[in-house]
Order: structure tokens, then sequence, then C-alpha cells
């Protein structure tokens, strides 16, 4: 486990915001939720000005709250260390920026970022405001298939903030901003080079690299890259980075370089690369594409801008300077402290704001020990599986390394963890109404796009429960919460994930209740345990097709999904205490 200067993980995050805050009397904080804002935000919006929101999650500092300020973002949502955020605090940052000229939301390319954005835009139009988004997709490591989640969205999104930034401050209309937005996304490329892997607060290494290798296009979050090579001098490392970066083969083909062309260039320090040698990548980087690749560099950003936590390595993003009016835009003074400009702003004694809504749902308030038998069972159920997914924290974070960042059981820990200290606000006697609550809770508490699938089920199966008292209705409630889970995150049973564990289950209550004597009903639940079971197991055999293992090689994944597991260990703790 890697050394890290923070007080406890749980606190990690919370503590970087106000640290940001504190040294940047320019921003506040949202209260009650992993938001920055603008400090003259009620300025901005008076004069009818767009207004910027990004966010994803933490451990990329200075991205995305560093980038708060005139002539960048209004405001930005963090979640927790490589997890999205919630939807709900996304929708209390877009309440905070409101402008009369609209909203534009920017976010990175992952399903969580994606999933958690979309729903929070959404309920934003459907409360009359304008918004839109962009979604950034900047990375060259990988082939784009009809079977890939896509490219990932990796530092190239600093350059979208800061021309939309510049955009809004200038008072283009909303169209305008969100138009040109798109057109730099779409002229950006970007690849990283990695020389160690990162650690989560109170994790283990994400990966394992010997100390002679590099891991060529990895993500943001730790994921796998294109291919692993042996350590080379920096000038053999920049030209292996741009040759492949602009490479014209069938599935790439991202950045078409023709000489003379005018280039941004931005070398970003992915967390524990030291100054001295980011000035030598960055000086062999320039000879390169000056000398090599007969470019014309305008502009050079060098710096941490999108990190990875503490990973030793680079990441190079190159900006096609289609339009001058791109540079006039990138020139635009700023007050974001992220940005080579610092803020002047004179310091005040407050940091924060009021949440402009603090609604409590109704669903959560409500609290007591339950007064029903069915109350009193689903309530001893939940905390099973609380006990169940904590034991099993290590095992599922061991399984996720493997296709994902290596946070899963974490993931779960924070969900279970916010679930017994809410425990008692649930509204247990009213399995509808306590489903919902398990939904409110994991909305709050999981984050990432775990969190939003889950909250996406729960709610779904809160809605078809129609008879509580009945077995086959629970079954129906459980199909139509696992076909929300498919229908909003895009994945199907076959695809790795979660699905692969939870659809034969499902399907096999579906199928047996409603025939089930009584005195059979806990042999068929133990029968569904065992058909979760089996799918999790099968997932060894399966290449991913979505989530961010969808990035990695299939012979690098050699163990059974994790997502999938942990389907299989809940259930189980459900029928476990239904037969004591």
């Amino acid at each position: 486990m890697s050394k890290k200067l923070i007080n406890s993980p749980a606190n990690a995050v919370d503590e970087a915001l106000a640290g940001l805050v504190g040294a940047n009397p320019s921003l506040r904080l949202l209260q009650g939720h992993r938001v920055v804002v603008r400090a003259d935000i009620d300025s901005v919006t008076e004069q009818n000005k767009v207004t910027l929101i990004s966010g994803g999650g933490s451990g990329h500092e200075p991205a995305h709250a560093g980038f708060v300020g005139k002539g960048m973002l209004s405001a930005a949502v963090a979640g927790g260390v490589f997890a999205s955020p919630p939807s709900a605090s996304v929708l209390a940052a877009l309440r905070a920026v409101a402008s009369p000229a609209g909203t534009l939301v920017i976010v990175k390319n992952y399903t969580g970022d994606r999933l958690n954005f979309g729903i929070a835009v959404e309920q934003a139009k459907m409360e009359g405001m304008a918004v839109k988004m962009v979604v950034v997709g900047e990375d060259t490591a990988l082939p784009t298939t009809e079977f890939s989640a896509g490219r990932r969205g990796l530092c190239g999104i600093i350059l979208v903030h800061k021309v939309a930034g510049a955009l809004a401050e200038l008072g283009a209309t909303l169209e305008t901003v969100a138009a040109f937005a798109q057109q730099t996304a779409n002229a950006i490329a970007t690849l990283s080079i990695s020389l160690t892997p990162c650690s989560l607060p109170g994790c283990k290494p994400s990966f394992n690299l010997n100390e002679d290798e590099m891991e060529l296009g990895l993500g943001i979050h730790g994921e796998p890259g294109a291919q692993r090579i042996k350590l080379k001098p920096v000038d053999e490392v920049v030209a292996t980075v741009f040759e492949h970066m602009t490479q014209q083969t069938p599935g790439y083909c991202y950045f078409k370089p023709e000489a003379g062309m005018e280039v941004v260039l931005v070398v970003n320090n992915l967390g524990g690369t030291s100054n001295l040698e980011l000035l030598i990548v960055t000086n062999a980087a320039i000879r390169y594409l000056v000398d090599t690749m007969n470019l014309k560099v305008v502009r050079v950003y060098m710096g941490s801008f999108m990190t990875s936590l503490e990973m030793a390595g680079v990441s190079f993003t190159l900006l096609n300077v289609a339009l001058r009016s791109f540079l006039e835009w990138l020139d635009l003074p700023v007050s974001a402290p992220g940005w080579p400009i610092a803020s002047t702003t004179e310091r005040e004694d407050s940091h924060s704001m009021p949440s402009l809504t603090a609604v409590v749902s109704d669903q959560m308030r409500l609290s007591g020990e339950p007064k029903t038998a069915i109350g009193l069972k689903m309530k001893q159920c939940v905390e099973e599986v609380c006990s169940t997914l904590l034991s099993h924290e290590e095992e599922l974070n061991e399984l996720d390394r493997g296709g994902g960042d290596g946070d899963c059981g974490t993931t779960f820990k924070q969900w279970a963890l916010g679930m017994c200290l809410q425990s008692s606000f649930v509204n247990w006697d009213s399995p509808q109404k306590a489903l919902l609550g398990l939904a409110g809770c994991t909305e709050q508490n999981m984050g990432g796009t775990s969190g939003a699938l889950y909250t996406v089920f729960f709610t779904a199966a809160a809605r078809a429960l129609l008879n509580p008292e009945l077995a086959v209705s629970w079954a129906q409630s459980l199909k139509e919460g696992t076909e929300a889970v498919m229908v909003y995150g895009g994945a199907k049973p076959g695809y790795r994930t979660m699905l692969d564990a939870l659809c034969p289950a499902v399907d096999f209550l579906i199928a047996q209740l409603p025939n089930c004597p009584d005195h059979e009903m806990m042999n068929t639940l133990e029968l569904a345990v065992k058909a979760a079971q089996t799918g999790a197991e099968g997932t060894v055999n399966l290449k991913a097709k979505a989530g961010r293992a969808s990035y990695v090689p299939s012979h690098q994944i050699t163990q059974r999904d994790a997502g999938a597991h942990a389907v299989s260990l809940w259930l189980k703790a459900i029928h476990d205490t239904l037969v004591r």
C-alpha cells in the first residue's frame, strides 16, 4: 500500500476541495455537495452569459475544480477518487449556475460521467433550464470498433474548457459555445506514457510495471493501454508516442498531420513526474514535432493539468489550429487557479455558499425500527448484504484490478457504510419506499458507474413492486430493475458485467416462482443464487464490451468480473438471511 499525505481515505476528497477554496478566494464550495463554484457567479448570470460545468472523479487534480474561474468553468463537480459524481450533485451545480443564456456541460467519455451528468441534464431540462452537453473523447491509444465504448476522455478536455470559457466570457450564445466546444473536441488527440502505476488512497497499486517497462496509452484511471514497451531514452519515447498518435491504419486515423500545420501542444504531468523530467520531455516533443513532423507549434502548455494521483508519466495532447480564432480564445486571460495564469483576487473570510436546494426526499423521512415482519426481514437482509460486501472488499478490488481501476470493493464498502448510517431513516415497513430509500442511499454514497446503475436498479424495482407479500411480485420487481440497468447502462448479458450474474438469477425466478409451492421457495432461491454464481464464474471467458474493462486486451483479463461476483455475493446474503 502506497504512502500518502492524508488523514483518512474517506475524507481525502472533501479536505482537498476545502484546501482549494481556502487557497483561492475566487472560489466557493456549494454546501452539501462536492461542487466548486465561481464566487462571482451572480454577476455572470446577471450579465446573461452562458455558464459552463464540468467534472468527474477526484484524483485528477487540478482537473476539474482547478479550472473554475473567469474565462473557464463556472462550476466543477467532484466525485470520489476515480468515481463519477452523483447526479444529485451535478443537478445542484446546474441550479447554482443557472443562467438565462443557458449552461453547457462538458464531460469526458466515460460511462459513469455520461450517465450521471446525463441524468442531471435531463432533470434540469424538466425544470426549464436551457442545457447542452458535449462529450469529449480524444484518446488515440486503442482502435475504435463497433464493440468499443468509444475513445476515452483525457487531458484534451482542458482545451475544450478554455475555448468554451472564452466564448462564454465574450458573450456568445449557448449554441455557438456548444458548437465550437464540439469542434475543439474533434480537433484534439491525446496519448500517454506511464512509468509507474497509481493507487487509490488506502488501496494497493492499480497495476504492476517492471523496472524496465513503460505503459503506452493507458487511461487516467490506470486502465491498461495499447502496449508495454521497454524503457527508452526520452527522444525515442516521444517518437513512439507521436507515431502511434498519428498513425493512419484502420481503426485509428484520429489525427492526420500535414506539413506546416499549426498545432497547440499540451505536455501534462500524470502526477509523479519531476519538473526536470517534464522540461526534458517538453523539449523533446517540440523538437520532434518541428524537425521530424514539420509542424508549427504555436502554443505550448506544460504542467499538471489532468493527473492520475501519483502516477509517474506524461500525456501529450495536440490541437489542430484549424481556426486562428482558437488562439485568440486560448490567449484570453483567465482567473482559474489550475491554468498557467494564477488568480489575483483578494481573500475573503468566507469560502462557502449555501446550496440553493436542500430537499429531503419523502422516502427518507421516516425513522425508527421496523414494526412488521416483512420490514424486519428486509432490514436484516440489507444488513447481511452490507456485512458481506464489507468482508469482501479486497477480493472485489483484486478482481477489479484486472479490468478496471481496482476500486469495486471500495465502492461497495462506501455504499455499505452509508447504508449502515442511514438505516434508521428508511421506512422498512413499506418495501416500496424502502427500495426508494436504498436508491437514495446508493446515489449519495456509492458514486461512479456502479452507483448510477444500482440507483436505476432500485428505483425501477420499487416502481414495479406491486404486492410485497408475494414472491412472484419481488421477482417481477427484480426483473424491472434489471431491464432498467440494461436500458440506461447500455450493456447486455454477455458483455462481462454485473448483468451476467443478475440476469440468469432473475430469469430463473421469473420462470419458477409462479408455480412454486411455499415449501420450495427457499430451494428455488438457492438455485437462483447458484445461477448467479455460475454466471459470474462464466465471465472469465467473456470479452468485455462495456465499461472500463472494454479497453483492456482480453488476454490481460484472467479472472471473473468483479461486478458480477458482487451480485452473487449479495444474492447469497439475502438467501442466507431468509433461510435463518
